[in-house]
């Protein structure tokens, strides 16, 4: 199956577009092909798969891991539609603290590459949604970190205004916290 992989605004994070088939007895698609990803410059080794429900309204992320073990992720919904959101978190890159957003759904089949060095999170869109990503390392809490999805720093113009939150989202940090944070020290070499 082909695939199309178009930039973003934001340099590593790419939209992918594959061919699928519909017909009276349903779809298939062929979501990961190393070699068809590896001729588009996306040469990822996956790690773990992750999957997600979610009903309408909830926002998870943004989240991510630092460089002791970073993690990328090749992210698509399975089921419903969101918005899913890359925030560029990576020292010295002339888009640090910018965002990129796009709505993913089950209809499109769209999926978003969201490499190392950035805060991903999508808020539901649909009455009940099913993300599922294939990561690039392996879930390490003690490298987690959260950014505050209202950031007004940031400024990613959400298309719901009062999301559900967990406990661990509603505690993110802004980016100027991120930036006083351990993580952001390792990352920038400081002390």
């Amino acid at each position: 199956m082909k695939i199309q992989v178009t930039p973003t605004n934001l340099p590593g994070v790419a939209l992918i577009d594959t061919d699928f088939f519909r017909d009276q007895r349903g779809f298939f698609i062929e979501f990961y092909h190393r070699q068809r990803f590896a001729e588009h410059g996306l040469e990822y080794e996956f790690v773990q798969d992750n999957q997600s429900g979610s009903t309408q309204g909830v926002l998870r992320g943004l989240h991510y891991q630092d460089e002791r073990a970073p993690m990328g992720k090749l992210v698509r919904c399975t089921v419903g539609a969101i918005f899913d959101v890359a925030v560029d978190i990576r020292v010295g890159s002339p888009t640090f603290g910018r965002w990129f957003g796009v709505e993913l759904s089950a209809e499109t089949m769209r999926q978003v590459m969201v490499p190392s060095g950035f805060a991903h999170g999508f808020v539901t869109l649909s009455d009940r949604a099913e993300v599922q990503y294939k990561c690039t390392g392996y879930y390490t809490p003690v490298s987690e970190g959260t950014l505050a999805w209202n950031d007004p720093e940031v400024a990613i113009d959400w298309p719901i205004a009062a999301p559900t939150l967990s406990a661990r989202d509603q505690r993110g940090m802004t980016l100027g916290e991120y930036m006083k944070s351990p993580a952001f020290q390792f990352r920038s070499g400081g002390a």
